[in-house]
């Protein structure tokens, strides 16, 4: 399913329509190249699930942790990670948690697919952003 962002309201309105579909052990991947979104719509997608706080990027941390009243929430960010740091991170400790949401930005694991969702997020222009949501 593609959709097409032209605010930031209309990208929240995507992240409740995820949000809704969410069951615990979800894995979500986050593809885009920088600036196409991919933080703002994690933060939209925690607002929605209950976060209370302000989500920040974990560009340097690699993980921050969340939680809301119905899931933990996991924002990992991958892009500084080469192979052999993401072997010692234990990342894995994180993902499919029946009870969790894991959101991955530039994912460099190869995961299973059954409770991976994709979401692929093209920067169309300076206003719109297209959405392509895979295994949902």
């Amino acid at each position: 399913m593609t959709f097409s962002s032209f605010s930031l309201k209309q990208t929240a309105n995507l992240a409740e329509l995820l949000a809704s579909t969410l069951k615990g052990g979800e894995v979500i991947l986050l593809n885009g190249n920088l600036g196409a979104g991919k933080t703002a719509f994690t933060k939209e997608l925690f607002r929605v699930l209950g976060v209370k706080e302000l989500v920040l990027s974990p560009s340097f941390t690699l993980i921050k942790e969340y939680n809301s009243e119905k899931f933990r929430l996991y924002h990992i960010d991958m892009y500084r990670i080469d192979g052999e740091s993401l072997q010692t991170l234990g990342i894995e400790d994180f993902l499919f948690e029946k009870d969790a949401i894991t959101v991955i930005e530039w994912n460099k694991q190869n995961l299973c697919e059954e409770k991976t969702i994709r979401i692929d997020i093209n920067q169309v222009s300076e206003n719109e952003r297209q959405f392509s949501f895979n295994n949902l």
